[in-house]
């Protein structure tokens, strides 16, 4: 059993938590208080009541640390690190975005752990969330990827190593990158149905894969089809987070979805018209 610490108590920190308390002591770093997590789950109801913690002051050194809170937030969940980080402590990132490694500067990069993530999930209420689909984690390998992904390994949720780290974020992003679309429109996952949205999605996914491959990630044509075939096959009322983060009046990551794809893109002499047109307007009208 591993000492857990979870910073971040939204859709996905909140499901992580609830899974990983089944078998391993977890602790929840949260702004405010919870009483317990209920996730709704593919396969029933998830009850589960880690240790809720509000005050960084008061943290201990744990086994793991699982960073889960929003890219923009790195700030606050670094103040949690001085308290939970001892000497052998690993740090997981588990962010949007294909900086998770320079996120957390602080730490060494010998104890970091990025993380890529798809475990659909939203947050109804504080410590209330529906997971649509039981999900993946890809870690890169190593030492450290194997014992973060053994952390899952009675649970429904998919947790393996890759060779090639680099290429599963940039395949994440490309899925993320077209969820801006959602974000603009209001409109879940069932949006993908229509050939006009979806070709606007596929153009964003298009500018992705022409960076990431100047980034030395393995992007074929067919992603872009891909990512339309994959949100046209989810739940037709998912949301994508920053979908949710609009809807609920938070700020949202379009920095880490997007213009991450014009900045690094203006490095390789590579344009991004579409992705930064979309993170105006959606920015704008937020």
């Amino acid at each position: 059993m591993a000492r857990i610490a979870v910073i971040g108590a939204g859709a996905i920190g909140g499901t992580l938590a609830a899974w990983l308390a089944q078998s391993h002591d977890v602790i929840l770093c949260a702004r405010s208080p919870l009483a317990d997590l209920e996730i709704e789950t593919p396969g029933g109801l998830l009850r589960a009541a880690p240790t809720i913690l509000t005050d960084p002051a008061r943290a201990e050194p744990v086994d793991w640390v699982l960073a889960t809170t929003k890219t923009y937030d790195c700030e606050a969940a670094a103040a949690w690190l001085a308290g939970l980080m001892g000497s052998d402590t690993r740090l997981a990132v588990i962010q949007n975005g294909v900086e998770q490694r320079e996120r957390f500067p602080t730490v060494s990069p010998e104890r970091l752990v990025p993380v890529i993530i798809d475990v659909p999930a939203e947050r109804t209420a504080p410590g209330r969330i529906v997971q649509r689909r039981d999900g993946t984690i890809l870690v890169p390998e190593g030492a450290n990827g194997m014992a973060f992904a053994a952390l899952f390994a009675h649970t429904v949720i998919d947790a393996t190593t890759t060779a090639d780290f680099t290429t599963a974020a940039w395949r994440k992003l490309a899925i993320n990158c077209a969820g801006i679309v959602n974000a603009i429109t209001l409109h879940p996952a069932e949006i993908a149905h229509d050939e006009q949205a979806a070709e606007v999605m596929r153009a964003l996914v298009r500018e992705c894969i022409a960076v990431g491959r100047a980034e030395g990630a393995d992007m074929p044509d067919d992603i872009a089809d891909q990512v339309i075939e994959g949100m046209r096959a989810a739940h037709p009322q998912s949301l994508n987070s920053i979908h949710a983060d609009r809807l609920a009046g938070r700020r949202m990551e379009v920095e880490a979805r997007n213009r991450v794809i014009v900045r690094l893109g203006e490095k390789h002499g590579i344009s991004a018209p579409l992705n930064k047109a979309l993170a105006a307007i959606l920015t704008a009208s937020a």
